[in-house]
């Protein structure tokens, strides 16, 4: 009789489920270091009933023609600043958007060093915002 482990379709079905389950933990463990991804409609929950800071890393051009409600525009280059300048509650998320949500995803661990608990980004960013038909306002 063959050994268990040694057969190969067993040892594609053990593969398969290390992958698995490793894909299962995956994303909880990639919030925890990297911050949140949040869809439109997640980030608005994030605004609305958890009181999140959003942080608006585009250009002040861009953050005129359209942001989120409640958005603070903020300088890449000068994010700990800013956030000292105004004051923020550490123990409220913090929602950091850009045009695409590349520029915001980097930021995430400088603002988690400032010592907020949670930072989530908007997936997509402004555009994704835009799809999911959100409102935006205008300067």
């Amino acid at each position: 009789m063959m050994n268990f482990l040694t057969q190969i379709d067993n040892l594609a079905l053990i593969a398969l489920l290390l992958v698995s389950g490793a894909a299962l933990f995956q994303p909880t463990l990639s919030t925890l270091i990297g911050g949140k991804g949040l869809s439109p409609t997640e980030a608005t929950i994030w605004i609305n009933r958890r009181k999140a800071h959003v942080l608006d890393l585009r250009p002040e051009e861009a953050f005129k023609v359209g942001r989120l409600p409640g958005a603070k525009s903020i300088k890449p280059s000068e994010i700990a600043a800013a956030i000292e300048k105004l004051k923020l509650d550490r123990k409220h998320p913090v929602v950091l958007v850009c045009e695409t949500g590349s520029h915001s995803r980097k930021a995430i661990s400088e603002v988690k060093k400032l010592g907020f608990a949670e930072v989530g980004t908007l997936d997509g960013g402004v555009q994704a915002w835009k799809q999911a038909a959100l409102p935006l306002v205008k300067s």
